[in-house]
Order: C-alpha cells, then structure tokens, then sequence
C-alpha cells in the first residue's frame, strides 16, 4: 500500500493510488472469515486514524467489530475518546482480542463480547451487559452481516435466507428495541446498510433485501425516536476489503473484487470509518434519518 501523505506538507492524498488493487490472490476462508488470514492485510486505521476528541467521554457498542469496518470504527472511536464494546462470533475471538488492543492501546475502556446475536434474548443480554459494565450507552453501531453468494435462486435456502435476516436484520432490531430505553438525547444509532440496499447484485438474492430493510427501518425508527432526542442513520458502503468477501465469495470474484468501482479498487475499512464517526458526533446533531454512501462513485442515490 503506498504511504499516506502527511497533510501538514499540504499535499493531500490521490484516491486513485490508496489502497490494495486488484487482482487478489487471497485464498478462500470458512465463514466467518479471519483478519489474520487476509492477503493483502486491509488497513483499518491502525497507524493512520488520528483522533481529535469528537466522541470524549462516550460509551460505543460496536456488533461486528472484530474486523473489517466494526474494527476500524472501534479504533476510530477509541482514538476520539469513546469507551468501546465490540460483539463478535464466538469463533472471531483471535480478531476480537487484536481490536481491543488497538482500544486500549487509544487508553480506553474495552471489551468484547463473544455472542450470537441471533438469539433476541442474547441481544438484550448485550445491552444490559453493557450498560451495567460501562454505566452507560451512547453510541450502537449495528454492523455485524452475514452473506451468501449463488447463480440462481433455486440455489438460495431457506437455512440461509433466516441467517441473512437474522443476523443483518433482526439482531439491528432487537438491539435497537433494547438499547433505546436506556439511551439519553444526544445519543446515535448508526446502522451499516450498503450499495446492495439501492443496486441490488442478483448473486446476492438474500443479503441486498436485507440491506434494504435496513435502509427502510432506519428511516422509520430515526421519525420514532427524534422526539426523544436519538439520531438514527445508516452508511451504505460499496466494495470494502474485509474477511466477509474471501469468506463469502467465489474465488473468481474476490480476485477482481472492488475493480467495478470507480476508483478501480475496494474500498480500506479506514477509508469508511470517518462516517460513522461524524455520524455519531455532535458535528451530526441536526443529522438523522439519512443514509450515506461511500461507494467508489458508484452511488445510486
């Protein structure tokens, strides 16, 4: 990856030379996928993000915030002064262990919360536990997915349409329903929608109605709460370089993935971290019920 330019020279970074392009030759991964075992290694902000104390004193919730744009908010949020909780699948826990170095390393609070957030009832758990371990809650960042790839629809089953659903759909829900409670004006919701919500690829059958849903609900829930003084949006990414791609996607595929996008590559985790971060600061405070893309220039909205 070529080196970032120190904007104190003046000169600001080429969107078009940042980051790994294709092609990839990284090897296929069991779902859910591993960090650790991405070649090229994505860039989640470890030695770029610098953080100017937007979130101080702040309690984040992150839900797939092991690796890819989970851990790359984590870091970003630590690194602006957020207290951060990331959830993660049991079998995540190597990754899980690195991001909460990177929190801690910011001087922050920290854990990780090894959960299946399928269950409604081990999403309620989340909440409580959360707020009973940190005294409070003002950020949920709701971006853990699931994804599964075939050429026709009679491939798709029904096994995998409930675990798309379930967990980018319902667990956003059911977190939202157990959070809000607990949750003072000024606070955020911010939920990962994607290019799939509005440019629905047909390969992708279960997971673009899914990201649809999250759009539609995000609308809908930030009209709900605004009068309780909570902000709920969403950010739609195109292409991003994380463990869901080589773990979810034909071979073929992930050697040219993100080569469709504008700027002929995908996206760094880091590169879409800064989103949320706004989104959740006080920067955002007349902000809600709005979804932004950070697509390559291929945003259809």
């Amino acid at each position: 990856m070529p080196e970032r330019n120190n904007l104190q020279t003046g000169v600001v970074d080429d969107p078009r030379t940042q980051g790994h392009r294709p092609p990839f030759q990284q090897e296929k991964q069991q779902y859910p996928g591993s960090d650790a075992e991405m070649d090229p290694k994505p860039d989640h902000g470890e030695e770029s993000y610098q953080g100017l104390g937007r979130l101080q004193g702040r309690v984040a919730l992150i839900t797939g915030g092991d690796s890819g744009i989970g851990r790359a908010v984590a870091i970003a949020y630590a690194r602006e002064g957020a207290d951060v909780a990331i959830v993660h699948l049991p079998e995540e826990e190597q990754d899980a262990r690195e991001t909460l170095q990177w929190v801690r390393k910011a001087g922050r609070r920290g854990s990780q919360y090894g959960v299946d957030i399928r269950q409604q009832s081990h999403c309620r758990e989340l909440i409580d536990r959360a707020i009973q371990e940190f005294g409070a809650l003002h950020i949920l960042v709701n971006n853990a997915g699931y994804q599964s790839t075939h050429e026709s629809i009679e491939e798709f089953s029904s096994e995998e349409l409930d675990r798309t659903f379930k967990t980018n759909f319902y667990a956003m829900f059911w977190l939202c329903q157990a959070a809000i409670p607990h949750m003072k004006p000024g606070s955020s919701i911010i939920n990962t929608a994607s290019i799939q919500a509005l440019d629905p690829s047909p390969q992708l059958l279960a997971y673009a109605p899914s990201k649809a849903a999250i759009v539609n609900f995000t609308k809908a829930l930030s009209k709900m709460v605004v009068p309780k003084g909570i902000r709920v949006n969403a950010v739609a990414p195109g292409p991003v370089w994380t463990p869901l791609i080589p773990s979810t996607m034909p071979e073929e595929r992930v050697k040219k993935f993100g080569s469709s996008s504008a700027f002929g590559r995908p996206a760094q985790p880091v590169e879409i971290a800064p989103i949320f971060v706004f989104l959740a600061s006080n920067e955002a405070r007349f902000v809600s019920g709005e979804l932004y893309g950070a697509t390559g220039g291929q945003t259809p909205y």
